[in-house]
């Protein structure tokens, strides 16, 4: 009963103080302060959520965060997009609706590199937009082409979404996570362009001209440096040449001689780059040390162990308490962005899972999939207020264009949920498990 109160109390106070429009950050430290004073003295309770506010920020890997928010920036303003998505439109430019699978191939090359979806949904809208208005497409098919194809990058490492997992899951393999979230990633993309290739033969969208050899050499070439980051980097990771954190430093010194080899960035740029980087850090560290109070007080309280006893007498099915937390995850995707979601209902699914006897890499490809999905999903998908900003359309054009791609990307994650060796395949083949 104290476990089941203290839940009450602590997610009570942090749903009130979300929906009255304070910032998860300040929402998390409240909550989980007022949870610990209904269980300890005023100074004991003080001095321990800011203890281990500090200790959750104290990790060596979650230096890569920064950095590679970092290189992300860099590559979105330093030129690298543009290159991709003429590598995409030459790949691609045969297939009817060229630039809608152009659009998908993109982002999921440049999201790859840059980790983020939304610096891929905005670097490839806004480049692809005006040609595809040109080419007569809808404004609004192309912008939900857009927003559903951005979170690919979210999967395909690297990707801080598999650090910041990898942190609060305890040291979950970040090598075996960047390789469980290739096939996820890829097969979301697929599932997209399918999805896509349907509507835009009914529409009759164009093919693009076809390109010669010399062309196309000529576009591999140019955009050859910018994908050689992901062998660089993730092969590094992966073969232990040198770890996360270090893998991102090389990608921030790597995109920045690459930008300036490009000469597509000035000194301004990088005052810019760096001053978004730095908010957009201090953003992302003070929910991780929000989150980690929270982490404790739900530990020292018991509601994990509660939440996943109530959930296993509830429920005697593995498929029927699976199906469950995909649809809590589902709903929280609606409201709550990626890594705020991923430090809150990790250590609260997490021991489901493995009572259901799923793999921690498995789970976390389950868990980001369905963040991934969210992202794009009113009322507060980031990427698509994004993806209509850069396509000057509103959401109420977009959403139902998106209602097709919403049932394709549930399906990837069922798929992805029940049939673990989609996400456990490709590490398992690495030696990269435990």
């Amino acid at each position: 009963m104290g476990a089941l109160t203290a839940a009450a109390i602590l997610f009570g106070a942090f749903f009130i103080l979300l929906f009255s429009g304070v910032p998860i950050s300040i929402s998390l430290g409240v909550a989980s302060f007022v949870t610990a004073l209904m269980f300890l003295p005023w100074d004991d309770a003080t001095y321990i959520v800011g203890q281990q506010m500090n200790v959750g920020i104290e990790s060596f890997s979650l230096l890569a965060v920064p950095l590679f928010i970092f290189a992300g920036n860099i590559m979105n303003t330093g030129g690298i997009a543009r290159r991709l998505v003429d590598l995409a439109l030459v790949a691609v430019g045969r297939v009817p609706g060229a630039l809608a699978h152009t659009n998908v191939l993109a982002n999921t090359l440049f999201g790859s590199l840059s980790g983020s979806a939304v610096a891929s949904a905005a670097a490839v809208g806004s480049t692809l937009h005006d040609r595809q208005k040109e080419a007569g497409y809808d404004p609004a098919f192309g912008a939900a082409v857009n927003v559903a194809s951005a979170p690919t990058g979210l999967l395909i490492p690297p990707t801080t979404a598999a650090i910041v997992y990898s942190t609060v899951a305890g040291g979950v393999s970040v090598s075996a996570l960047f390789m469980a979230g290739y096939v996820p990633g890829i097969l979301m993309g697929l599932v997209i362009m399918a999805i896509a290739y349907v509507f835009t033969r009914r529409k009759g969208y164009p093919k693009l001209g076809r390109v010669g050899m010399a062309e196309a050499a000529r576009v591999l070439l140019r955009a050859v440096p910018g994908l050689l980051l992901i062998v660089v980097v993730v092969g590094g990771i992966v073969f232990g040449v040198f770890t996360a954190t270090e893998g991102a430093g090389i990608a921030v010194l790597y995109t920045m001689v690459l930008a300036l080899a490009y000469r597509s960035m000035s000194w301004r740029d990088v005052k810019d780059v760096v001053t978004r980087t730095v908010t957009a850090t201090g953003i992302v560290m003070f929910l991780i040390a929000a989150s980690a109070g929270m982490s404790w007080v739900m530990a020292y309280t018991g509601i994990p162990g509660a939440i996943t006893d109530t959930l296993l007498a509830v429920a005697d099915s593995k498929t029927v308490i699976l199906l469950l937390m995909l649809l809590v995850l589902l709903v929280v995707g609606t409201f709550m962005d990626i890594t705020p979601a991923i430090l809150i209902f990790t250590p609260i699914l997490l021991p489901i899972s493995e009572e259901l006897g799923m793999d921690p890499v498995h789970f976390g490809m389950v868990l980001i999939l369905a963040m991934c999905i969210g992202t794009m999903t009113p009322p507060v998908g980031s990427v698509l207020f994004v993806g209509t900003g850069v396509s000057g359309v509103s959401i109420e054009q977009v959403v139902p264009k998106l209602l097709p791609y919403f049932a394709g990307l549930i399906l990837v994650l069922l798929a992805v949920t029940f049939v673990p060796a989609l996400s456990l395949g490709l590490p398992g083949v690495m030696g990269l498990l435990e």
